[in-house]
């Protein structure tokens, strides 16, 4: 433990250190006052505002539908978006009478969406198709959300692209989805994972400043070859170092994740966290059929071991070559390439298994990646959970040993 502190001291003492806390800090206060900022309201007088008091009188009005959302509840939104777009204020041509209209549907708008989604197509979003919904029609609403997946599984577009075992398990999640759903005003969980990746990806580029020299530093001070030879060096020394590793990165995201999420969750709530993610326009289609609490969890728990894996992958490199630069480089490296690869669906199902997408599962839950293993298809997510476990187990005793051997010049 006394080789640990002294490695932790080393990495907290640096004055380059201080500076990337103080980023850290910046970073944080930054992404929360954008993610504060997510949730705004229209007053009676059409006028917009945001933070606390934008969020408590929004989540009035959500509320005010909480409960299943049944075909009553269905045709009830009809009726109410009826007398609204034939309302004076909703047709007039000035702005602040068409907020005032807007500000009337504020509490239903969730639900309205949902809508949108169901007759509107499975690619095709038309925010005004449920002004045209009849009374009749509603009662389509959920069977609506898997015939268009299937229509959309049995176009031209997409008949090549998935096998039958593929297609009837995309069908069975959708048809598994428990109905009706259960609705409560969830913005404070759609606003912090919507911002999640963000704080979650700046956390693993600055972190890699801090761990960049644990392996490198005494070889770029020249007291390599005394670390080595002192009895411990080779061994219980080496040990501390990739302690001290852990104890940094497990610190320093836990610490950002839980002062973002308790300032976000304080600010806008955290209602709706039994919800299915499907409620609303974010997750409509996903196949993931698990809760904004759940979705969450998965998000901060793929994230930490993202940033586990980056970093000690990070760190691996610095005690192969030495080199700082080339520790913080490969952070960037990780999470840039595969953005510039993104545009081409060829490679969507080879990119949905890259460790950037343990920093963004929130973002994986809404793709439609399957792969299959054996006779069973699944999706991306658990995959890359149990896949970089594995790889990032490999990498501590593969780290150990490179560092162990390196030979003194």
């Amino acid at each position: 433990m006394k080789m640990t502190r002294f490695e932790l001291k080393k990495i907290f003492s640096k004055p380059v250190n201080k500076i990337v806390f103080i980023i850290l800090a910046i970073s944080l206060c930054v992404v929360s006052y954008f993610t504060i900022g997510y949730a705004d309201y229209v007053d009676e007088n059409g006028e917009k505002s945001t933070g606390i008091a934008a969020a408590s009188a929004l989540r009035e009005a959500k509320n005010e539908w909480a409960g299943y959302i049944t075909d009553d509840v269905l045709r009830k939104v009809l009726e109410e978006n009826a007398l609204i777009i034939n309302s004076e204020e909703y047709l007039s041509t000035d702005v602040i009478e068409n907020n005032k209209a807007y500000s009337k549907r504020q509490g239903f708008s969730d639900i309205r969406e949902m809508i949108n989604w169901a007759f509107g197509g499975f690619q095709d979003y038309n925010y005004y198709r449920a002004d045209s919904v009849t009374q009749e029609e509603i009662s389509s609403f959920y069977s609506r959300r898997t015939d268009n997946l299937i229509a959309w599984l049995n176009s031209d577009e997409q008949e090549s692209r998935y096998s039958e075992q593929e297609r009837q398990f995309l069908i069975t999640q959708y048809e598994k989805l428990e109905t009706p759903f259960y609705y409560e005003y969830a913005d404070g969980w759609t606003a912090l994972l919507e911002y999640t990746p963000t704080i979650i990806m700046l956390v693993v580029l600055i972190t890699g400043f801090l761990v960049s020299g644990v392996f490198s530093d005494e070889i770029q001070l020249k007291a390599d070859s005394i670390f080595f030879s002192s009895r411990l060096g080779r061994n219980k020394a080496v040990g501390a170092k990739i302690k001290a590793g852990f104890i940094v990165v497990t610190f320093v995201y836990w610490i950002m994740i839980l002062l973002y999420s308790g300032i976000v969750l304080a600010v806008l709530g955290t209602g709706g966290a039994n919800c299915a993610i499907q409620n609303g326009f974010v997750n409509w289609k996903s196949f993931y059929n698990i809760t904004n609490l759940q979705d969450y969890l998965l998000t901060v728990l793929g994230g930490y071991l993202g940033n586990l894996f980056i970093l000690f992958l990070s760190m691996l490199a610095s005690a192969k070559t030495y080199s700082k630069a080339l520790a913080v480089t490969i952070p960037f490296i990780l999470l840039f390439i595969p953005s510039f690869l993104s545009g081409i669906s060829v490679l969507s199902e080879g990119l949905g298994l890259l460790p950037d997408q343990l920093l963004q599962v929130c973002t994986a839950i809404k793709t439609f990646n399957l792969y299959q293993i054996g006779t069973k298809i699944v999706g991306a997510v658990p995959i890359i959970f149990v896949m970089y476990f594995v790889l990032f187990c490999i990498l501590l005793p593969v780290l150990y040993q490179v560092y162990r051997k390196t030979e003194i010049k």
